[in-house]
């Protein structure tokens, strides 16, 4: 056994485990939920680890019972979500129990920040490791997702294509990709690489998927008149209001601020191509891919047309969506392909994006919607049932 997973059981241990003090009394598990969860089975080992580590953010001044409902509501969770989706709703819990942040405050992550470039092995290559801002990640995930794409940037390609290139011929750069050997690592090193090569102008890198190289920042208008909360970045990472307001200060970040209906854009069958200012209510809309379980964040997406264009599908923000190049690939009229509908009027999720999946899979035909990118949306359901039930305007009101 790794020390790493020595000390992650050690720590599971101490929060859902039962023990015997001195006096001979039994003590409880600190997460009795998360203990039962666990015993039951319902929660992997990954779900106990990451909800351990959200529920150590907490404030310490929380109520009890405030406590006992976020832990609820993780657990609830991890019985039909991923492990790897906790971190974020760890921090929208975090978001409505700490709205002026002062748990992790900007000065703790400014503290916390650096990068170190070790030194060189025999072979002449260095470690890098340290802890990014997520200011610094958001302008890094904007540049990483259109150099680091497979085809791009390729150091072992003598016609790959260079950051330096204007217009990018979709031809070229897939078949670029189709020679493209290189793991994740590999391309965000190269792509680095380049950004960094005399004559490359951070500035003029074009577009990426219909928009200029640069971070997109969402937020919501109560987000915004309160002055807290976080923005949500193209890429699927969180940066506090404070911050994103300080970014769109500049030239290069968008900030988009939506209220709850999001903001009508229509073009009608005038073009084909989405509009720039539709990609950007699509990246504020969507926030990443819309085929259920799929991960990727917008930054990673094209759009798509729910009904096909050449079907008479309009190119309007209602028949507009979001998808990943593999699951855009996946809708098609065979039997093992995949449909895209709009979800109606009577549906919890009017007007968003419903996938089909083919009989094999599904027999039901049930459309059905992602929820991975949309974390926030549960949480704030489960937090306002809780503050009806204790009578309270919110979790951060009864922080001390």
């Amino acid at each position: 056994m790794s020390r790493y997973d020595a000390a992650v059981r050690v720590k599971i241990t101490k929060q859902c485990g039962e023990f015997f003090q001195p006096t001979g009394h039994l003590r409880p598990a600190v997460l009795p939920r998360v203990a039962e969860a666990f015993e039951a089975g319902d929660i992997s080992r990954d779900h106990v680890r990451n909800i351990v580590d959200v529920m150590a953010h907490l404030p310490a001044g929380v109520p009890v019972e405030v406590r006992v409902e976020a832990e609820e509501i993780l657990v609830g969770h991890c019985r039909v979500g991923w492990p790897d989706d906790l971190p974020g709703i760890g921090r929208e819990v975090l978001a409505r129990l700490d709205p002026d942040g002062m748990v992790v405050s900007e000065a703790d992550r400014r503290r916390k920040r650096g990068i170190v470039v070790c030194r060189p092995g025999v072979d002449g290559m260095s470690w890098i490791e340290g802890w990014i801002t997520p200011e610094l990640r958001a302008l890094l995930d904007a540049v990483f997702a259109k150099l680091a794409r497979p085809g791009m940037c390729n150091l072992d390609d003598t016609e790959s294509l260079s950051a330096t290139a204007g217009v990018i011929d979709s031809a070229v750069l897939e078949a670029a990709a189709r020679r493209d050997r290189r793991d994740a690592g590999q391309r965000t090193h190269d792509a680095l690489f380049a950004l960094l090569r005399p004559g490359v102008d951070p500035a003029g890198l074009g577009n990426h998927r219909g928009l200029p190289v640069q971070a997109i920042l969402t937020m919501s208008v109560a987000d915004l008149e309160r002055g807290t909360g976080v923005a949500i970045t193209a890429s699927g990472g969180h940066v506090s209001v404070d911050s994103a307001l300080k970014m769109a200060g500049g030239t290069r970040p968008v900030l988009v601020v939506l209220d709850a209906d999001g903001i009508p854009v229509y073009l009608g069958r005038c073009r084909r191509l989405a509009s720039p200012g539709q990609r950007l209510v699509l990246v504020a809309r969507d926030r990443g891919c819309t085929r259920p379980g799929c991960d990727a964040p917008a930054s990673m997406c094209a759009v798509h047309h729910v009904t096909d264009f050449v079907k008479g599908g309009p190119t309007d923000l209602t028949n507009l969506t979001l998808a990943c190049d593999h699951c855009h690939a996946l809708v098609n009229d065979s039997a093992t392909g995949w449909r895209t509908v709009v979800m109606g009027e009577d549906s919890r999720y009017r007007g968003r994006t419903g996938w089909i999946a083919p009989k094999s899979l599904d027999p039901s035909g049930v459309p059905r919607v992602n929820q991975r990118h949309h974390v926030g949306e549960r949480v704030a359901v489960a937090v306002e049932s809780s503050c009806q039930r204790r009578g309270s305007r919110g979790w951060g009101s009864r922080v001390a």
